[in-house]
């Protein structure tokens, strides 16, 4: 199973003729691949998995994915390792 964590599209720009971002995953910034999704635009919310950005979200649903996540503690692995040793 694959996890995609969704981010906010800050910069957009090319390495060697490749589509690239600058995406903001709460204040932790990654560079992301765009060549799947070529019509993201800055300000915009992607699904991001390994590295490559696979959909264009709204913002509205980037934070109910965000919260969901949440409340399954994804952004926690150090407490789900402790609640499989229990």
């Amino acid at each position: 199973m694959c996890l995609g964590i969704p981010g906010k599209i800050v910069d957009i720009f090319e390495r060697d003729g490749t589509l690239m971002s600058k995406v903001d995953f709460g204040g932790v910034q990654q560079e992301v691949c765009l060549a799947a999704t070529p019509e993201a635009q800055v300000g915009q919310y992607v699904i991001v998995h390994a590295g490559f950005a696979l959909n264009v979200l709204s913002a509205e649903e980037a934070q109910e994915t965000l919260r969901l996540l949440n409340e399954l503690d994804a952004f926690n692995p150090d407490d789900a390792n402790t609640n499989e040793a229990k």
